[in-house]
């Protein structure tokens, strides 16, 4: 049958190879889709398809040619590749799921934006980065059929910069799956624990992200350093998950760290962990921090809630839109979080509270409700062609 659902193409190619966010976003997107009865196309690397298609088996993957899988080849492809193919393909709508889209194409466009903090916080992102991601929110925000941004305050943030919008900024918050991210059980946690070289009933506090400039992980450091200095046998080791960004002052202050010998070192740095283990990683934390200087979402901060744990972070930008009250709160500098830290881990019954509360609000958070809001999008999308 040819409804418009089945004439929507996403294009799925934007996936890093680290199967990070963006790749979570995608699958928990189309694993919504499906539950509320939208099936769509869907364009992927080879390499992707069989987690695309293992969590939402219902719509129609399409294999992307191989050279996408370099990045400047992969915009070439998305300008004149994606465009002859949605014609080929019957596509009424094109979704870009991440920044970039077709800007000659003559079929219409959905766009999600993530985060807007390439005006905000120019500082917190290397030079070509920012450049790179500015030019392509005014460009979405001025020619895209339809803008979805991930939380109100990317909409607000962006309206901001980018005065004359095309169209009006809809809002589809972020999902998770409670299927991978819920309480772990206690042979998990040992499994994670020994996977990163704790031993089987070491405490430890939790980070999780991209150790770039604005995740302030120096402040966290500081923060945590100072508590060691104040009682080194009651503060827990600080374990560090995620790759590395570009930020010179984290990256070396990892290096100094990573040069103790191993029984000396109060800060693991993990390294980045498959998805199947960061449930029990944040779940088994006594506590995650996520000090961020500025956030689109907050991905971590919701994962980290829908896992059963406590959460420390700061109200900037969007995370007060997935924390609500459900989390602790701190100014993002050393001192400030090392105030918070040390009063929450001295507090077993706020941190059991906040854990409670945080997992009672993490199950508002559903892709099938984040679907909703595109097939919204979709449908208003495809009501403008032929106006």
């Amino acid at each position: 049958m040819d409804t418009t659902a089945s004439r929507i193409l996403l294009d799925a190619t934007s996936i890093p190879a680290s199967k990070g966010g963006v790749a979570r976003f995608i699958i928990g997107l189309l694993a919504g889709l499906e539950s509320t009865g939208t099936l769509i196309m869907v364009v992927a690397k080879r390499a992707d398809l069989p987690a695309l298609s293992a969590a939402a088996p219902g719509h129609r993957y399409i294999v992307a040619p191989p050279s996408v899988s370099v990045r400047p080849l992969r915009l070439l492809w998305e300008q004149v590749g994606l465009p002859a193919l949605a014609v080929r393909q019957g596509a009424r709508v094109i979704h870009s799921p991440h920044y970039t889209f077709p800007l000659l194409s003559r079929t219409v466009s959905v766009v999600t934006l993530h985060d807007a903090t390439f005006f905000s916080s120019p500082e917190a992102h290397s030079t070509l980065k920012g450049v790179f991601f500015r030019r392509w929110i005014r460009w979405a925000a001025n020619r895209a059929t339809r803008l979805v941004a991930v939380s109100r305050a990317t909409a607000d943030e962006v309206a901001r910069y980018v005065p004359r919008l095309a169209s009006p900024i809809a809002v589809a918050y972020l999902g998770v799956d409670a299927g991978v991210f819920s309480p772990p059980t206690p042979a998990a946690v040992r499994e994670v624990r020994s996977s990163i070289g704790l031993s089987i009933d070491q405490p430890y506090v939790a980070f999780l992200g991209t150790m770039e400039p604005r995740k302030n992980i120096p402040a966290l450091l500081a923060a945590h350093a100072a508590l060691r200095a104040e009682d080194a046998a009651a503060t827990p080791v600080l374990v560090l998950s995620g790759s590395r960004g570009w930020d010179a002052a984290t990256n070396d202050a990892l290096d100094r760290i990573a040069e103790l010998p191993f029984a000396e070192r109060s800060v693991i740095e993990a390294g980045y962990l498959p998805l199947e283990l960061l449930s029990a990683f944040l779940g088994g934390a006594e506590l995650v921090v996520y000090p961020s200087l500025g956030e689109g979402f907050g991905l971590p901060v919701l994962e980290a809630m829908s896992s059963g744990t406590a959460v420390l972070t700061t109200r900037r930008l969007a995370i007060p839109e997935v924390g609500g009250e459900a989390v602790a709160y701190s100014e993002p500098d050393a001192e400030s979080l090392t105030v918070a830290l040390r009063e929450l881990l001295a507090d077993d019954g706020r941190r059991a509270a906040l854990a409670a509360y945080g997992l009672a609000r993490s199950r508002q958070f559903t892709w099938a409700e984040c679907a909703r809001v595109y097939t919204d999008a979709y449908a208003t999308a495809a009501g403008t062609v032929g106006r």
